[in-house]
Formats: structure tokens, sequence, C-alpha cells
């Protein structure tokens, strides 16, 4: 089955993201908040995103005009029953997404694939609230969407060849370079980049080197575009802390038990960007 439209849920700049993505790739978009104005708000972000594409040569007006007629904004979960694909990005909370999927299971038409963005949960539980667990996988982009080419297509235990190639299919009409990999908490980046970035917060605490010393390291030396404590604070820190937890939680490693200062910096509120107070202070927005 061809992937030609889609629901997204979740209110936040991931779900905008990824709306952006498929709408400009020719796909129609149904955006679900629980609240209308949250996803009228995605729509008018989107909308802003486009207009300024447009306004720097990267995009004709015509096509951003027809990207945005292709996108339509709800509250309502029974608008999605019609889609081929629907996509959640709601909260990192299990339980949270496994009533979300047993509403899904109910509403959507039989044959649509019912996905997560989730890097951390396993995607079988998910699947096992259902009536459809052959139909239930990951897909999941990465931070902002529009951006990023990357997408880890997640195969649980349950999920059928079919479902994991349309899934996949999906991602590649997007653009995106599309992995496979199995249902395992951190998929593959997450599981490889937060022990670096956690031995990053080691190295600090333990004095080995000045925080800007260390970004400068690994900026200059393996030429990387961003140092790690500068990307905890771009990831967040609270974000990050849940990642390692999560990792911890399932294989138990050292790599993955997260420094106490990490924890710490999360307690007092300090978490990076996105609260203006980090490894490093940001100016109000």
């Amino acid at each position: 089955m061809a992937i030609a439209r889609i629901g997204i849920i979740g209110s936040g700049i991931m779900g905008s993201g990824i709306a952006e993505v498929a709408a400009t790739s020719g796909i129609e978009v149904v955006l679900r908040s629980r609240k209308r104005a949250s996803a009228d708000a995605m729509v008018a972000s989107l909308e802003k995103s486009l207009n300024r594409q447009v306004e720097k040569g990267r995009r004709e007006a015509d096509d951003a005009a027809a990207a945005l007629a292709r996108v339509t904004a709800t509250d309502a979960l029974a608008d999605l029953a019609d889609c081929d694909l629907v996509l959640e990005s709601v909260v990192e909370d299990l339980a949270v997404k496994k009533a979300l999927f047993g509403e899904l299971d109910s509403l959507c038409r039989p044959d649509a694939i019912l996905a997560t963005n989730t890097s951390t949960l396993p995607v079988v539980e998910m699947a096992m609230t259902t009536s459809r667990p052959d139909r239930v996988c990951g897909v999941h982009f990465f931070n902002p969407a529009p951006a990023m080419s990357l997408v880890e297509i997640v195969r649980p235990l349950t999920a059928s060849d079919d479902t994991i190639a349309e899934a996949r299919a999906f991602a590649e009409a997007c653009g995106k370079d599309a992995v496979e990999v199995k249902d395992r908490a951190g998929l593959i980046v997450n599981a490889l980049l937060f022990p670096y970035l956690n031995n990053a917060v080691r190295m600090l605490e333990s004095g080995t080197a000045s925080r800007d010393d260390i970004d400068t390291a690994m900026k200059g030396g393996c030429n990387f575009p961003m140092g790690p404590l500068a990307l905890l604070d771009l990831v967040g820190l609270d974000t990050s802390l849940a990642i390692l937890d999560a990792l911890y939680d399932e294989f138990r490693d050292p790599n993955y038990a997260a420094m106490p200062l990490l924890r710490r910096m999360v307690t007092a509120g300090h978490l990076g960007r996105k609260s203006g107070r980090g490894f490093y202070e940001y100016a109000a927005r």
C-alpha cells in the first residue's frame, strides 16, 4: 500500500516538522492535537516556515501554497479514520501511548499502519494493545525533521514484512535516508550517541577539562559541528536524562547511568536552551 494520507498526533515541534516533510513531498496530512487552537498553531507554524523558504528562494510560492493546502488541522481523533498511516509524537509516557494506540485501533481502517516516533520506549508494548500488532511499527524522525536526513524504521517482533516495507517507502518518499533497526531502547543513533554525551558530563564533573575545552576538542578533533555539552543543551537536559534512564533500565550498562551532575541540573531546572540555562547560558527570546 502506498502512503498517500497520514495522520500526525502531537502539537510539538516534531509533529509540525514531520507534517512539513510529508506535505512538501505530496502527501496529505491531518494534524491532530487535543486542542483545536494547538492544531491551528501547528499549521500557522508550518505556513511561516514555508513562507520563509519562499523568501529565501528555496521554494516556489506555488509549491508552498500547494503543500499548505494538503494539511488539515483537527482536535478529533475520528478525523484520522481514513489515513493510510498514523504517526504519534506525544509525551514519552508508555501508559499514555498505549492508551492512544488502543483508541486508534478502534477508529482507523484495519489496513492502516499505526506508528510511533519514540526512540526509547518498547514499540511491541504499543502494538499489543491493538488488534493489529502486525501493522504497528516505529517511524523515528529526528529534530528538526525538515533538516535531518535520517529516519529509523523500528521493527517490533510483531510487525509484518509488508508493514516495514511500506513504512520505509513512506520515509523514502519524504526524501529521507531510512534505516531498519530492531525494537530496542535507543535504536541506533541514541544508543551510540548518549554514552558519548554522558561521558562528556563525566569528564566535566571529574575536572579533566573545562566545558569550553571539551566542546572545542570534539569539534576540532572529530570535526563534529557541535560539542557534546552544547548538544546536550540543544536536546534538553531533561530529555537527555530520560533517554539515559530508559537505556539504563533496558541494558544495565554503566555507560548509560546518568551522571549525578546531569540529574542535579535537571532538578534545578537548568534544562538547556529551552530554559535559558544549561551548561551554557542563553539570552531570553
